[in-house]
């Protein structure tokens, strides 16, 4: 299974030619670095929830235009969509096969944002080895101890970095791959990065410095 990302939290995931969009939000395509073009042979996209870096009506119309892909949300997303037209499939607490993928859906709680309600969320468990507890560090995640690979935040306004350590840290993942950096410029993002690889060295966890565009993973 390869994992490629575009930038903050828009990941590809691709297994026997079958990919899988998630998050394709603003922070993403904001500089014109990453582009709907670039998706045109996406079969499925899952949107987690309906913050602004994570989903965008035009942006989302935009690449099932070009790709004919299928969309995979919660309710709440599926309110926009409704509004817009755009055909999608409820997956809120339950496990489906695309292809030579499973994906399994649960509700996740958004870490507290400042002056703002939190939205519905959803994570996923991906072919039973990655872990993607999108914007969430909540205790019931640590059920999935030991994963061959935690998608995690590595910076937000929700944040700090200490917190994130120490959720990775009782996670215990065997590898990293870090999201949510489209805040920061790439000398900082290389200078924290190095940060946490430093860290997770110390304790045997294989932190991926992936942040350029299209940067990927393989498990």
């Amino acid at each position: 299974m390869k994992i490629s990302k575009y930038l903050h939290s828009c990941l590809v995931f691709e297994l026997d030619s079958y990919k899988i969009l998630f998050d394709p939000g603003d922070y993403s395509f904001i500089e014109g670095l990453v582009t709907p073009q670039m998706f045109t042979d996406v079969n499925v996209i899952v949107i987690t929830h309906i913050h602004p870096d994570h989903f965008v009506i035009d942006i989302l119309k935009s690449i099932i235009d070009a790709s004919g892909a299928q969309v995979i949300t919660n309710s709440q997303v599926g309110q926009q969509l409704d509004k817009a037209g755009i055909k999608y499939t409820i997956l809120e607490d339950a496990t489906v096969n695309l292809g030579p993928f499973k994906l399994q859906a649960f509700p996740v709680k958004h870490a507290l944002i400042m002056d703002n309600p939190l939205p519905q969320m959803t994570g996923f468990l991906i072919n039973d080895k990655v872990l993607h507890p999108v914007d969430s560090m909540e205790d019931k995640l640590l059920e999935f101890k030991n994963i061959e690979l935690l998608i995690m935040v590595t910076m937000a306004p929700f944040a700090s970095e200490v917190m994130i350590a120490a959720f990775a840290d009782k996670l215990q993942p065997r590898q990293i791959l870090p999201v949510h950096d489209g805040y920061a410029k790439q000398f900082f993002m290389e200078k924290r990065y190095a940060a946490y690889v430093k860290h997770f060295d110390r304790v045997g966890i294989k932190f991926h410095e992936v942040y350029k565009v299209g940067d990927s993973v393989t498990i």
